[in-house]
Order: structure tokens, then sequence, then C-alpha cells
């Protein structure tokens, strides 16, 4: 087998050369398209993934049911290879195929898992004493869904999204493996043709992504733990001096269950 490095200044030393010329960016089927097509097929998967795992998470987890089926749900989706499911796709007639319908459907349900164990467990684990109040003031399921339990498992509802974020950026990789596009396709050319420089500059493109998804969500889940804590320390004080703190929090009782209402 002829030495990659030696083919016309294929190896690593033609990395740099290679993404510094314009060419790589802009040409047809170049990098900035087969980067932008990452993007879209990962997002499009988590958005899926989010609209189907997240309700269904929220609901199991504030009926009190169902904690068996989210978190074997979560194991099923961790056991089974996407790859496979994305051949099995691929290989299905129309509207399946090499095509973004299948690739989304494998990627989501991939990336379904995480989210749903998330959620539920960020409701189940919602302060008891602020739900038995919510209950108290005469709120609905609903708003007590939304008002009390969703606030206090955003935390943990992003900690899931970020997680599913960065496993789908980095496992849309294998796209490129079944005839697909993304950044896969063009490390999957450079072992094809022998060109290093190909593989490096996708697994290097693929690790930047996944690496600023972890940032930018990260940044926002601290954002809002920080938000939570501070809601949660903070305590309406009472506008009447020389009042006693049991007929401030009736008043204030009294105000929520109008605001509830």
């Amino acid at each position: 087998m002829a030495d990659p490095v030696a083919q016309g200044g294929r190896g690593v030393s033609g990395v740099l050369e290679y993404l510094l010329d314009p060419a790589t960016w802009t040409r047809e089927d170049g990098l900035v398209d087969r980067l932008v097509e990452h993007v879209g097929i990962s997002a499009l998967a988590l958005l899926v993934a989010a609209v189907v795992a997240i309700p269904v998470g929220l609901w199991l987890g504030h009926v009190g049911r169902g904690g068996f089926v989210a978190l074997n749900i979560g194991g099923i989706g961790r056991a089974v290879p996407t790859y496979a499911l994305l051949v099995l796709l691929v290989l299905m007639p129309a509207p399946f195929g090499a095509n973004v319908p299948s690739f989304t459907v494998a990627l989501a349900l991939f990336t379904i898992p995480p989210l749903l164990t998330n959620t539920w467990t960020g409701v189940r684990e919602a302060d008891p004493a602020a739900v038995d109040a919510g209950r108290g003031l005469g709120m609905s399921g609903w708003q007590l869904l939304w008002r009390v339990e969703l606030p206090m498992a955003m935390p943990l509802l992003l900690s899931g999204l970020r997680l599913a974020a960065v496993q789908v950026v980095a496992t849309t990789t294998v796209v490129g493996l079944v005839g697909g596009g993304a950044l896969g396709r063009v490390i999957n050319t450079g072992f094809v043709s022998q060109d290093t420089r190909l593989v490096i500059a996708g697994a290097g493109l693929v690790a930047l992504l996944a690496l600023a998804t972890e940032v930018g969500l990260g940044a926002v889940e601290r954002r809002s733990g920080r938000r939570s804590r501070r809601g949660g320390d903070d305590a309406p004080e009472d506008p009447v001096p020389g009042r006693s703190a049991g007929e401030g929090a009736g008043t204030s009782a009294q105000g929520a269950a109008q605001a509830a209402r």
C-alpha cells in the first residue's frame, strides 16, 4: 500500500495548507456545505427527539407513573447501535432510503433516551413541599406542572438536552458511511482515497462542533441553575410593618391562589 504521506503532500503536514485554501471551503460540496449539512441533520434530529421525549417525560413525571418505562427506554436506546439502525432504514423502501428522513429517524431514536430520562427525573425530584403548596393554593394539574414542577426540573432537563445534543453531533458522522453527506462523507472520502488531510479535517471539525455545543449549552444550563437557585432563595417580604409572619404568609397564599385561578 502506498504511503499516504508521500502522495502529493497528503500527510499531516498538508492539513493546514488544505484548510487554509479558500476553495476547500467554498467549492460545491466543500467543507462549508458539509458543515451546514451536519449541523442541519443534527438539529433536526434533536428537535424531533425533543418534541417526542420532553412532553412524554413531563407527563410521566407529573402523574408519578411510568418510571419503569422511562428508565428502560433509556437503557434500550443506549443498547441499540445507531449505525445498525441507520443501515436498516437506508435499505427500506420509500420514504426511507439514503435520505434525510432516514438519517433523522435513526438519530432521533438515539437522542430520545437522555431527554426522556432526565425530564422524568427532573419532574419527579421537584420539591414535594412546593408541589403540596401549589395544590393547596388550588392550582390545576396543568398549572402545577407549568409553574412549579417544570421550573424545578429545568436544570436536569437542560442537562439531558446538552448531553443529547453533543451525542447527536458526534454520531451524525456515521451518516457519511451509508451514502449520506455531512462531515462523515469528508472522513469517509479521506479513508477511501488515502488522503489524510480529509480525515483529519473532517474529524477535527466534528470534534470542534461537539465541543462548541458542549460549551454553549453548558453555559445555558449553568445560567438556568443559578436562576433556579436564586428563585428558590428569594422570599417575598411582607409590605406591612409589624405584621406577623403567619399573617403575611396567608396574604401571599391568597394572592398566589388568585393568580392560579
